[in-house]
């Protein structure tokens, strides 16, 4: 009881501090992370392992937009900042990290890996903390505590698969192959070729790889000796290079579409180069940088006056658009006055109609266990073009989407 009395006296200390120092704070009720004058939000992330270069990039589009928000006085008053915190893309220093962070943050922006979300992931939900992975998994849907933002990876499957089949690739009772890396993201994309197989009477091949898998020989001869007329990789973006490379000396020219997380434009890099830029497809639920819709644009401009020395690529959108939908929520909790952490979880649960301008689908996230969003893009490979990715087709919706029923109501 005492404890609640000194920490009420001190929210409004501060508060009554901020004020006099010229912030027009609002006062509300408040809890960690939260003051007079700032809001703490975390990121934890891999900022020297294995993806780092996209973690790094995303987080220049969390700093862009919080620098434009604070710029127009914050959320309540209030300057938002972020705290990070690097695991290196380990478990124990993931929960090491996330231990040191909680108490100091309302909230963490970025939580990124699987293990590293799973390991989280129920101190979360006891400490209340609102929480956006870098993840796109269904599995995630029914966490009261998960905001994940654009459609999940199922529903990229079929939207891409819907392409394929639309511009002639694939037809009712081809084969397709599907190479999925074991674990949520392999398994729910496989969702999603498995609902197109049955709805168009196709005959699935499909083969899982381990995380670090080094070699995808076997499973595309396999693919190849089954006959597949298209191949869906849910894979690293590593194990993509080594997929298209293995097709290439088997002489196959099979097309590939491939999930946004298997895709970084490294490859273009690479010695894969010129497989990729020939047979490969990227679907994503969040717009490839410089695409021509306003948001992507607004924020391509904006990155490269800030960061002009810095390359970009679909992480800047990715990082942009999820700190545009968490301060959607946090905007929410403020009208309602209560940023404490059932605050914003009551706000984020009644937050609908978050308009990205084509940053991704409109989002919404009052249904749940329901996508936020159900539409993606479709983009090819350039290395001429900023960011790695040419959109070929903008956000849209599939019939095959529909049927499954994960539109967002």
């Amino acid at each position: 009881m005492f404890r609640r009395a000194l920490a009420a006296a001190l929210t409004v200390a501060l508060t009554a501090a901020a004020c006099a120092s010229g912030v027009k704070s609002v006062e509300v009720k408040s809890g960690p992370g939260v003051t007079g004058e700032t809001i703490s939000l975390g990121v934890l992330t891999d900022m020297t392992g294995p993806f780092s270069p996209t973690a790094l990039v995303r987080i220049k589009g969390y700093e862009l937009f919080i620098d434009e928000l604070n710029a127009r006085s914050g959320i309540c008053g209030r300057k938002v900042e972020l705290i990070l915190k690097d695991h290196g893309f380990t478990v124990q220093r993931a929960l090491d990290g996330y231990f040191d962070l909680e108490p100091k943050v309302l909230g963490f922006l970025d939580l990124t890996g699987a293990a590293m979300t799973t390991a989280i992931a129920p101190d979360l939900i006891q400490t209340r903390a609102l929480a956006a992975p870098v993840s796109w998994s269904a599995s995630l849907l029914g966490n009261p505590n998960m905001m994940i933002v654009g459609g999940t990876y199922d529903i990229d499957v079929m939207n891409g698969l819907d392409h394929l089949k639309r511009t002639g690739v694939i037809a009712d009772g081809d084969t397709i192959g599907h190479i999925h890396v074991d674990g949520d993201f392999g398994s729910n994309a496989l969702e999603g070729s498995t609902f197109a197989a049955q709805q168009w009477n196709l005959a699935l091949a499909e083969k899982s790889v381990a995380e670090g898998a080094d070699d995808l020989t076997a499973q595309i001869t396999a693919l190849k000796a089954a006959g597949a007329k298209a191949v869906v990789l849910s894979t690293s973006p590593a194990q993509t290079a080594l997929a298209v490379v293995a097709a290439t000396d088997l002489g196959w020219n099979v097309p590939f579409m491939v999930n946004a997380a298997g895709y970084d434009p490294a490859i273009l890099k690479s010695l894969a180069a010129p497989a990729v830029l020939r047979q490969m497809q990227v679907v994503s639920p969040i717009a490839p940088y410089g695409t021509d819709a306003p948001g992507p644009q607004a924020v391509a401009k904006a990155f490269e006056s800030h960061y002009p020395d810095i390359e970009p690529n679909g992480a800047v959108n990715h990082g942009y658009v999820v700190a545009t939908a968490f301060a959607a929520v946090l905007e929410k909790a403020c009208a309602d006055k209560d940023l404490t952490r059932d605050g914003v979880i009551k706000a984020f649960q009644n937050t609908n109609g978050v308009e990205t301008r084509g940053l991704t689908g409109p989002l919404r996230f009052s249904v749940a266990g329901r996508p936020s969003a159900t539409q993606s893009y479709i983009a090819r490979p350039d290395d001429k073009v900023k960011g790695g990715l040419a959109v070929i087709e903008n956000l849209f919706e599939s019939d095959l989407v529909k049927a499954k029923g994960t539109r967002a109501k």
